[in-house]
């Protein structure tokens, strides 16, 4: 096989794994692997709180389930957020059952003059249009 070949035949294979990696993204679903499912909602929850710490309140309002977001409007969801307040946060564990799931977390924020203060945090999420949502209970 030439080089030329070689490297067209390499560049197919790793389109072909692109395609494949992207078409899997979004399929989540109540039917998954508990251990498939409890570690999508994990990444999900901890992307979402990444997003809150960096003070995103737009990008962290995309995690909010579809009902979540059709009844809390993103203004008044900015008003319930402080901004820079909090500091870091660690999921803890994650349970499913069907399409709802539990997620455990300690999250470490400021609250006035108390720097650093660690509180467990419990927060429900759901399974649905194939992807993990949170569920804002206002």
């Amino acid at each position: 096989m030439t080089v030329a070949k070689r490297r067209q035949w390499v560049l197919g294979l790793m389109a072909a794994t692109l395609l494949s990696a992207c078409a899997s993204v979004g399929n989540l679903s109540a039917d998954a692997p508990a251990d498939v499912k409890r570690e999508a909602v994990a990444e999900r929850a901890k992307a979402r709180w990444q997003r809150l710490i960096a003070g995103d309140l737009a990008g962290a309002y995309e995690y909010l389930s579809p009902a979540s977001r059709a009844t809390l409007p993103l203004d008044r969801y900015k008003g319930n957020h402080k901004v820079g307040m909090y500091r870091s946060v660690k999921v803890d564990d994650v349970s499913c059952e069907g399409e709802a799931c539990t997620v455990k977390l300690s999250l470490t924020y400021d609250y006035k003059r108390y720097k650093g203060v660690t509180t467990p945090l419990t927060e429900k999420w759901i399974i649905s249009q194939g992807q993990a949502w949170f569920v804002d209970r206002g």
